[in-house]
């Protein structure tokens, strides 16, 4: 009886035993079963987080790369500007951001692909504008050329015309011919001595000139002495000439009618005489037209 119970308990013992060998082998199986899991799971986050990394070093190169296209594009057009500048700052913005996971890179990435055609189309847009503003270039440049070469002409022109007007207005000019100057005595006979004088005699030929306007001229004289003074009759004898005032001596006046016309202008002797070489000028409409010379003496 004592026997069959230590058998017994020997028997429940040695099952007891295996349990707890089978248990402890099943753990450290599931043990070694979740190890395994967490270094593979970890080798895959760890993986994951390189590729991550990788994928926003990469967009991010890409975006500074699109920076720095739009950077290069350059336009003169203010609203293509503006837009350039808002692409810009779209892409400064998505630089900022701290992209976490590959749904949002992948988001990032189809927003950088966007972006990249919508410069593609910018550039399009400023090549057309620039070819279009080198042809604005080349045609005002031609315009500027144009413009210039007929400035030119027309300094060309109106020099042309100021030498004509001057070539004209010389033409134009009556001149004085055979101008003949003599003293007379109270007889009207010819005299050189100062104490016979009663007048001098100065007669010419206004020559006849067809460009000129005919009408009323006013002939001035003037009798300068040995002494470089002039004689004048009265100190309001004054005549406009080279914008300055010169006094003369005497003046007459004759209808002129653009031919020959023969004319005297006397002086008297009022006691201005003296004795020497004299010199006469004789002017019309603000020219000298001719000039003379004489001489009286004392005996």
């Amino acid at each position: 009886m004592t026997y069959q119970n230590n058998s017994n308990y020997s028997e429940s013992s040695g099952k007891t035993l295996i349990f707890l060998i089978s248990v402890t082998v099943i753990l450290t199986l599931l043990l070694a079963f979740l190890v395994i899991s967490y270094f593979s799971q970890k080798n895959k986050m760890i993986e994951m987080e390189t590729v991550l990394t990788q994928e926003k070093d990469s967009l991010a190169n890409e975006l500074r790369k699109l920076m720095y296209g739009y950077d290069t594009l350059k336009s003169n057009n203010d609203t293509l500007n503006a837009r350039l500048e808002r692409e810009r700052e779209r892409i400064r913005r998505l630089l900022a951001i701290n992209a976490s996971n590959v749904e949002l890179i992948k988001k990032y990435r189809a927003e950088i692909s966007t972006m990249r055609e919508i410069m593609k189309s910018y550039i399009v847009q400023i090549d057309s504008l620039n070819t279009r503003n080198k042809l604005l270039a080349a045609e005002n440049q031609n315009i500027k050329q144009k413009f210039s070469q007929v400035q030119k002409t027309n300094v060309e022109l109106e020099k042309a015309r100021e030498e004509l007007t001057s070539k004209v207005e010389i033409a134009s000019v009556i001149q004085a011919k055979d101008i003949i100057a003599v003293a007379l005595n109270k007889n009207r006979k010819e005299t050189t001595r100062i104490d016979r004088i009663d007048k001098l005699k100065v007669c010419f030929t206004l020559r006849e000139n067809p460009i000129a306007q005919a009408g009323k001229k006013t002939v001035y004289m003037r009798i300068i002495r040995p002494d470089q003074l002039v004689i004048a009759t009265s100190p309001d004898n004054l005549f406009e000439f080279d914008s300055s005032k010169l006094i003369f001596t005497e003046s007459r006046s004759v209808d002129y009618m653009n031919q020959d016309v023969e004319m005297c202008i006397y002086v008297d002797n009022t006691g201005d005489f003296i004795p020497g070489n004299y010199t006469g000028e004789l002017y019309l409409e603000g020219h000298m037209i001719g000039s003379f010379t004489f001489m009286l003496t004392k005996r």
